[in-house]
């Protein structure tokens, strides 16, 4: 009796396999990742960069904490996850914006988007990029009408027509080109030269010397805090780089000014947001979806609203937007993804 029950397997539960990943391990390796960032924001934009991600994160921790005592619930902001909402609301929000503003925009990422969706785990839109389009519906002039430029200086051209971002230069030029009736011929001739400067403006816009949001300008950084992220395994290639390849691809079929195939996909793929919501933002688990094939036609998704809006939408940046209408579409995706249940059998 006694060998027999010694050869007995133990039967439990799935899961059967296990990992030593935890959420606190994957949270603040996303946050450490995106210290880079953060020290090529305070180089470009000085104390004020550092100031107002303290202002959120701090906002988005206390926020949290708060939530969670008024609920009775156990107080975990040791598990970074507001930490990471605090940095990257903050990444997207121009060095111009007042004190007051991370703040607003922390209260209602974790309130609003989080906590009433019953928190970590089931929140359905990146609470980061939802404040951010909160912000921008309720105070646009804060958000768009003031850039700082970095201290090195801007790319040569964007003086001249605008102080926005290089990809505020690249529409506004463009409008200006297209309708050459409705402006001065010295403003159509810096519109040229401004155009005709983007195609030698990668160094800086790979460095981050450049107009933006406080951590979206460094590409270099980003891809430096992307790069430990796959070596600590808490990211896949599905989503960033079907995004990246997808805006590559219609930015250089259709965001040429001769026609189709002479876009410059160089300078949208370095430009604007693209590599901090391509690696960190549209590559949330939550808000992402859950298999590979899914995750693939979540990054396409992305990437052709980005373009769309890039080109012919109203805003010249389309990366918040794109992640966020997609982040709307993932339940969709898991039911139409889901890979069939090993052992099934096929009734047919």
């Amino acid at each position: 009796m006694n060998e027999t029950a010694d050869k007995l397997f133990i039967s439990t539960s799935s899961p059967h396999l296990r990992d030593t990943d935890s959420i606190n391990k994957i949270m603040w390796t996303v946050n450490v990742a995106l210290i880079p960032a953060l020290i090529m924001a305070y180089y470009f934009f000085g104390t004020r960069a550092l100031w107002i991600t303290l202002l959120a994160v701090v906002a988005a921790v206390a926020t949290e904490a708060l939530v969670h005592r008024v609920a009775g619930k156990s107080i975990r902001i040791h598990d970074g996850s507001a930490v990471i909402t605090g940095i990257l609301l903050a990444f997207n929000l121009p060095a111009s914006a007042p004190w007051w503003m991370p703040i607003v925009g922390s209260v209602f990422a974790i309130v609003i988007v989080k906590e009433l969706f019953g928190g970590l785990g089931n929140n359905i839109l990146n609470p980061a990029l939802a404040a951010r389009a909160f912000l921008l519906a309720s105070w646009p002039v804060e958000m768009t009408a003031s850039w700082v430029s970095p201290r090195e200086g801007t790319l040569s051209g964007i003086s001249a027509i605008t102080s926005a971002t290089p990809l505020s230069l690249l529409k506004d030029s463009a409008e200006i080109i297209a309708n050459p009736q409705n402006y001065e011929p010295g403003r159509v001739q810096q519109a040229q030269e401004a155009i005709a400067n983007l195609s030698s403006s990668y160094s800086n816009l790979l460095i981050g010397n450049v107009g933006g949001c406080i951590g979206e300008t460094s590409v270099i950084a980003l891809l430096i805090g992307a790069l430990f992220m796959f070596y600590r395994h808490v990211l896949t290639w599905q989503i960033p780089f079907t995004y990246i390849g997808t805006v590559a691809l219609l930015a250089w079929i259709f965001g040429g000014s001769e026609g189709l195939f002479t876009g410059n996909w160089i300078f949208h793929i370095l430009s604007g947001g693209l590599i901090l919501g391509a690696f960190y933002m549209a590559t949330d688990m939550v808000t992402s979806p859950l298999n590979s094939r899914g995750q693939i036609i979540f990054g396409v998704g992305c990437g052709i609203l980005t373009v769309a809006i890039r080109l012919w939408g109203g805003y010249p940046e389309g990366v918040s937007y794109s992640i966020i209408l997609m982040n709307l579409a993932v339940p969709l995706i898991d039911r139409y993804t889901v890979p069939s249940v090993f052992g099934e059998v096929n009734k047919k």
